[in-house]
């Protein structure tokens, strides 16, 4: 049995893994489809039809790129950095349920990797690791701006942390469980629809800011600014070592869009999901469940975007200023309200 539940996780290791890479990739065609389509133009449309094939191209010629390593660079922790965004990236889905369970040879399948009690803490665990492969990249590059851009990355990643750790601590308190499989499962009320959204309008926008600066996308790109900082942190970078950094970037917006799908939109709960038919056939119940899931993170991905290709960039002291005197403020202001809504009304 335990040979079996090993080989189902190794198993659901690797397509995720493949899935997440593959969902990265095609990331870089998708952004600049929207950037064509916001801006009247075709975007790329040469490497095959439409321009299908372009990720493909894009990854070879990072594959085939000839490595520079700068000569005064620290050259270990130069190689490291990348590779440490890149890990902490892949390893974040791990406690993400991304469907219902499946029902193969007569063995239930858990669609997550591991249902920790304690979900919530891994993922923003991870994402403080995570920015150590920016700063670890950014200094070993012994480049003034690839520091600036390091410095701007890490004191930007804590200021707005604490903002989406104040507006996680709400969702906590309404479900009484850090795991993220027990929140997505006390939204399945109301016939699929009873979604976190409807109680915590303050704190989705809230996560939603914090996640844009979490990822460095715009209007929060100030570790890679190219109007100030040539590239940011990555400015040394070439080759492979530069993908995995971008890569990690189209990852991490990845797992943001599915956290936030968890967390507010009910994640793989879909309305009328607790009809009688569906429990005689799991296995609809689950791939519908998938699909739903996978439709609530493309509808974020798209929200990144268009924000990206929308809004002007902040200035680095609006950028703090919005973290500290105004996100933290209303992230207090929201857990309070949240207490006072469950003191009054109950759970």
């Amino acid at each position: 049995m335990e040979l079996s539940l090993l080989f189902e996780k190794s198993v659901l290791i690797l397509i995720l893994t493949a899935i997440t890479l593959g969902i990265a990739t095609y990331l870089t065609y998708g952004e600049r489809k929207v950037a064509a389509f916001l801006q009247d133009r075709l975007g790329p449309n040469r490497a095959g039809i439409y321009g299908i094939f372009q990720p493909l191209a894009d990854a070879g010629k990072m594959f085939f790129k000839e490595e520079l390593i700068p000569r005064n660079a620290e050259k270990w922790l130069f190689i490291m950095g990348p590779g440490l965004a890149m890990v902490t990236a892949c390893i974040t889905s791990a406690v993400i349920p991304w469907g219902t369970d499946l029902v193969l040879f007569g063995r239930n399948i858990s669609l997550q990797v591991a249902d920790v009690d304690i979900g919530i803490l891994y993922i923003m665990g991870i994402v403080s690791v995570g920015v150590y492969g920016i700063m670890i990249g950014g200094w070993a590059s012994n480049n003034k701006y690839s520091l600036y851009g390091a410095i701007r990355a890490s004191s930007q990643m804590i200021s707005y942390e604490l903002s989406m750790g104040l507006a996680l601590i709400a969702i906590i308190m309404m479900s009484g469980s850090l795991s993220l499989r027990e929140i997505v499962d006390q939204q399945s009320g109301w016939h699929g629809m009873k979604w976190n959204i409807l109680f915590q309008p303050l704190g989705f926008i809230l996560f939603f800011t914090c996640a844009l600066a979490e990822t460095n996308r715009a209007p929060f790109d100030l570790p890679e600014c190219e109007t100030e900082l040539i590239g940011g942190y990555h400015t040394e970078y070439s080759s492979m070592k530069l993908g995995f950094y971008l890569f990690a970037e189209y990852i991490n917006m990845f797992v943001s869009s599915a956290v936030m799908s968890i967390v507010y939109l009910g994640g793989y709960n879909f309305p009328f999901m607790d009809a009688a038919w569906f429990s005689t056939h799991p296995n609809w119940l689950g791939a519908i469940s998938v699909a739903v899931m996978f439709a609530k993170v493309s509808f974020f991905i798209f929200l990144f975007m268009w924000i990206r290709w929308t809004l002007p960039r902040f200035r680095y002291d609006q950028l703090m200023h919005l973290g500290w005197k105004s996100l933290i403020p209303l992230a207090l202001i929201n857990m309070l309200l949240t207490g006072l809504g469950m003191l009054l009304w109950g759970k």
